[in-house]
């Protein structure tokens, strides 16, 4: 396991960039820590006015399934300028967070204020000079260290789907196997369905045009979509349990991460009348792996494609409502990217920092488990500019 150690504010912000994978915008992002060690990460997007005290509830709920937790690091990420004398911007929010914490036996760490251009301490003054412009993240240690890892980060979180072929001779093709598996008997659909899936899962090579028009005709049926889905983190308990990822066992996520791979390349060959199966399925894949901002963005796509297809539908307002998969609540089953299964990080102690992923009307929540370790963070000084 690598170790890397975060000593500035520039360091935080590439971390808390290269564990989401994308720049926050009018967030709350925070980090909690345990000694020196990070734990669970969240980011959420900034609560409506007269909302702060449940969303602050709700995020210290979140925070504290991290139960070696004993701090937390906060990031507000906004556009709202700070100036000198007025309110901090979200100081309801944080007020109303560190009153949830405490009920929960945490404190607030310390926090940063990012805007536009520049970075601050959240409890500082503009005036102090205490502050970096967001530049400074290129050349901080740790976004080096990260991309030399192949991480990046990308401007926003919207998701960008592949090129569909969208072949008529393929919807044909899908449309002749959809009938034929409808003069079957449910029983022996589904087996010859899950026979077909396994394989693919297990291969470790694309299937060819026949298996993708199999796939995709199989998923248009309900009953055979959902034995597929909780066919895909190869746990052997119920499938509604599989489904809502409330399992005892943990997923195999390599596994998971190679069939969202199948299901996209499906994707590409498939009409939008026959798409969105395939998206919603992809949706509680990035629901199960804590992205739930880009679960919802895939229940939207499936919407499009089929306003009234049902799964989508009340999965969205699940998703939206707040509930995190449940192997995200504990870090003995919560996914982990491979860049973060080999890396582990350190923070001195002192800096401006935090992180985590949800929604202001709805909670569509991203959650990142452990991956650095806490240090000394000592006091940063702005950089020559």
């Amino acid at each position: 396991m690598e170790e890397l150690t975060i000593r500035t504010p520039a360091d935080v912000l590439s971390f808390v960039g290269h564990t989401l994978g994308f720049w926050p915008r009018e967030s709350l992002v925070c980090i909690t820590l345990s000694d020196k060690h990070v734990g669970a990460t969240l980011r959420v997007d900034l609560p409506k006015p007269g909302t702060e005290i449940s969303y602050a509830q709700t995020v210290a709920g979140y925070l504290a399934h991290d139960t070696n937790a004993e701090s937390v690091l906060f990031a507000i990420y906004t556009s709202q300028g700070e100036q000198a004398g007025t309110v901090k911007p979200q100081a309801a929010t944080i007020a109303a967070l560190t009153g949830a914490l405490a009920e929960r036996g945490m404190t607030i760490r310390d926090g940063l204020l990012v805007g536009n251009e520049r970075v601050s301490q959240y409890d500082g003054s503009p005036e102090d000079g205490r502050s970096l412009p967001l530049a400074a993240t290129q050349s901080s240690q740790i976004n080096a260290e990260f991309v030399y890892r192949g991480s990046t980060i990308e401007p926003t979180n919207r998701i960008t789907l592949p090129a569909s072929t969208k072949e008529t001779e393929t919807t044909d093709a899908v449309r002749d196997r959809v009938a034929a598996l409808g003069g079957l008997k449910v029983g022996e659909a589904l087996e010859q369905a899950r026979a077909r899936w396994m394989e693919m899962l297990e291969s470790h090579s694309y299937p060819d045009r026949d298996e993708i028009v199999n796939l995709i005709a199989d998923l248009q049926f309900p009953v055979i979509r959902d034995r597929l889905m909780a066919d895909i983190p190869g746990i052997d308990e119920r499938m509604d349990r599989i489904l809502l990822a409330q399992t005892h066992d943990k997923p195999e996520w390599s596994r998971v991460e190679w069939a969202q791979q199948l299901l996209l390349h499906a994707y590409t060959h498939s009409s939008t009348k026959h798409s969105a199966p395939i998206l919603t399925a992809v949706a509680f894949i990035n629901w199960w792996e804590g992205r739930g901002s880009k679960a919802h963005q895939f229940l939207q796509l499936a919407l499009e494609a089929d306003p009234t297809y049902h799964l989508a539908r009340v999965s969205d307002i699940m998703i939206g409502s707040g509930v995190v998969a449940g192997w995200n609540m504990d870090k003995g089953t919560a996914y982990r990217a491979e860049l973060d299964r080999r890396t582990i990080a350190t923070v001195r102690e002192s800096i401006w920092g935090s992180l985590i992923d949800e929604r202001s009307r709805t909670k569509w929540v991203d959650i990142c488990p452990a991956r650095i370790v806490l240090a000394q963070l000592t006091s940063v000084r702005p950089a020559d500019e």
